[in-house]
């Protein structure tokens, strides 16, 4: 019998922790969950926190060594993935003249490259009503200054995620990008080291437990967005029904 996994990039913190710890509690038909980050103490940690048998893989996903390490182990072990979770992800605030390009690169690297270099080794083993969460970001319905190579590296997430839905409906697996807006997690302290968040932003800071909770629920409904909250759910609508440019005037 085939070994039933789950697969989370960016596990050890923020988002993608909290994905583990409540798949481990919700989902007890899993023989494992495979977690990925760079950071391998923490992955121990919560490797010692779960119930459900953890593999730590300490991996840098802008690595292609990483990445081979990752597509061997699928080989060799052959499980069948029922849920791939990408959190895997980070944002530098500031503008485009400001960060280097190193900054800003990076965060194309691991935001689009390594999602998609993940999510395509990944595919050959989910089965019949897989899920794949795809975490992308509010910052993805609108262009932002301060904050345009993550906002259309999340833009990049929300199409790619779109796409693939279409292409993986025969197989019956369903694709949900979850974009949140501002999440209370460490992500912020990377954000933050050249230009601070906007005071709006911190308005409609949501709690990354009910955010992972309405995300993994939207999934098993089979939905395609997930959207935590009314201010999000708004400007989602906003971005579809208004001008960009008008949008833009607004945000400033």
């Amino acid at each position: 019998m085939m070994m039933k996994i789950a697969v989370v990039t960016g596990a050890s913190s923020g988002i993608g922790k909290e994905f583990v710890r409540q798949m481990d509690r919700r989902y007890t038909g899993l023989d494992e969950i495979w977690v990925i980050a760079r950071r391998q103490n923490r992955l121990d940690e919560l490797k010692a926190a779960c119930g459900t048998k953890i593999r730590v893989l300490p991996l840098d996903l802008c690595e292609k060594e990483s990445l081979d390490i990752l597509t061997r182990l699928l080989e060799n072990e052959h499980p069948e993935v029922k849920l791939l979770v990408n959190a895997s992800g980070y944002g530098k605030i500031g503008t485009v003249a400001d960060l280097t390009a190193d900054e800003q690169t990076g965060m194309v690297r691991l935001n689009c490259e390594a999602l998609t270099a993940v999510t395509a080794a990944v595919i050959p083993y989910l089965s019949r009503n897989s899920r794949i969460i795809q975490m992308a970001s509010a910052a993805a319905f609108l262009p932002q200054p301060k904050f345009a190579v993550y906002a259309a590296t999340k833009a990049y997430v929300f199409s790619f995620s779109r796409a693939l839905r279409e292409e993986l409906k025969g197989r019956k697996i369903l694709v949900t990008a979850v974009c949140p807006g501002p999440v209370k997690t460490e992500f912020f302290d990377i954000a933050e080291s050249k230009d601070e968040i906007p005071a709006y932003k911190i308005l409609f800071m949501a709690d990354p437990v009910k955010v992972v909770n309405r995300a993994l629920r939207d999934a098993e409904a089979g939905k395609f967005l997930s959207v935590y909250g009314p201010a999000m759910k708004l400007a989602y609508l906003a971005a579809k029904a208004l001008p960009h440019g008008l949008l833009l005037k607004i945000y400033k």
